[in-house]
């Protein structure tokens, strides 16, 4: 069967960069420095440019994989995550009502978001398929997360003010859908609030198939163009669509310099130990990533 774009429908895709594997020993894990690589080749829709793995692994394998995906990176840079979390949450919160918003988190992984969230008096819910991620938020951040499916979980209709996808409709075979299944969930004018990596960007674009995001764990290789096709195709009107840098350590994203060369990572580090500023935060703006906040007329 010829493959659908999942941005606009097409059907005129062609091979963009080869880089197919197969899902490794390490499983689906949400960080990564094995750049270039992918569960499959990727294809470009020539009508609007949007860029997705071909062939597409199965719900089954993936929704085993998430299951089993555990990974402390994130934990170790709780820093940095909960500064990158009040910063998407100072946006969301621009287009709420209300003293205590109610926040679904979809992909919630270990729940850093969702504390900062509650801490702000907001109510709040999370689903997360990865039983380390999911168990770590409820037990050490006292957090209400599932250990569920993100389209299967059973979640109460109209119930939400904002609902927040960070880093997950990349991995999803079919994210129209889950846009579907987002709108109902959403109360009146409430918003949804994605977070992803801009395939279109300058720098995407000349780095290639060597750029960061290009990871087995991605399946969607979104533009800004082809995210506004997706959400005007489901119904959804675009509110804001900007960059959204990540804050971690310095030695964190020098580290990540190991997917390109791991003598070369493990000396930028060296160097930043030397001067002091290995654990400094940093929230460089690469300008691709996107923030996307949507709503439903």
């Amino acid at each position: 069967m010829a493959a659908v774009c999942a941005a606009c429908g097409g059907t005129e895709l062609k091979k963009h960069l080869q880089v197919g594997g197969e899902l490794g020993g390490d499983g689906l894990i949400p960080t990564t420095d094995q750049f270039g690589r992918a569960l499959a080749d990727i294809v470009r829709c020539r009508s609007c440019g949007h860029m997705q793995v071909d062939p597409m692994p199965s719900e089954e394998i993936l929704e085993s994989a998430y299951a089993d995906a555990a990974s402390e990176d994130y934990v170790e840079e709780e820093a940095g995550q909960r500064e990158t979390a009040r910063r998407i949450l100072d946006r969301v919160a621009s287009h709420v009502e209300g003293e205590s918003p109610r926040l679904l988190d979809l992909g919630c992984w270990v729940g850093f978001l969702l504390a900062e969230a509650k801490a702000r008096g907001w109510m709040t819910l999370g689903v997360e398929p990865s039983r380390f991620a999911s168990s770590y938020a409820r037990e050490r951040l006292g957090l209400d997360v599932r250990t569920a499916d993100l389209l299967e979980a059973d979640l109460p209709e109209g119930a939400f003010d904002a609902i927040v996808l960070g880093d997950v409709i990349e991995h999803l075979v079919d994210p129209g859908e889950a846009l579907d299944r987002i709108a109902g969930l959403l109360a009146p004018g409430g918003v949804l609030a994605m977070m992803l990596p801009d395939a279109g960007s300058r720098l995407a674009r000349l780095l290639g198939r060597r750029w960061w995001s290009v990871i087995p764990t991605h399946l969607q290789y979104f533009t800004r163009g082809s995210m506004s096709t997706l959400l005007s195709r489901h119904g959804w009107a675009l509110l804001e669509l900007d960059t959204q840098p990540k804050a971690f350590s310095v030695r964190y994203y020098l580290e990540r310099v190991g997917g390109y060369s791991k003598p070369a990572a493990r000396g930028l580090v060296r160097a930043a130990d030397g001067v002091g500023v290995a654990d400094r935060m940093w929230a460089p703006d690469f300008r691709d990533r996107m923030l996307v906040i949507a709503t439903r007329p």
